[in-house]
């Protein structure tokens, strides 16, 4: 019983700290030239990240780092 407490914890951390590394990107469309924010790192030629290359830790971080960026403000 202790073993299955012990690993169900152990998983429950795991799993929240996998959660809590979420970064976000400010990148633009190379084609369009339009910014907007993803949760991944672009991997495409087809978007580039913006605002040297700058990680942001949340959603909110990034749409105020999006406003600063001067590709981005149109």
């Amino acid at each position: 019983m202790k073993k299955l407490l012990i690993s169900a914890a152990a998983a429950a951390i795991m799993t929240g700290a996998a959660y809590a590394q979420t970064e976000f990107y400010v990148v633009q469309d190379t084609s369009t030239k339009k910014c907007t924010i993803v949760d991944k790192k672009p991997t495409a030629t087809t978007t580039v990240i913006v605002g040297d290359g700058k990680v942001f830790k949340t959603r909110t971080e990034a749409e105020t780092g999006m406003k600063t960026i001067k590709v981005c403000a149109h």
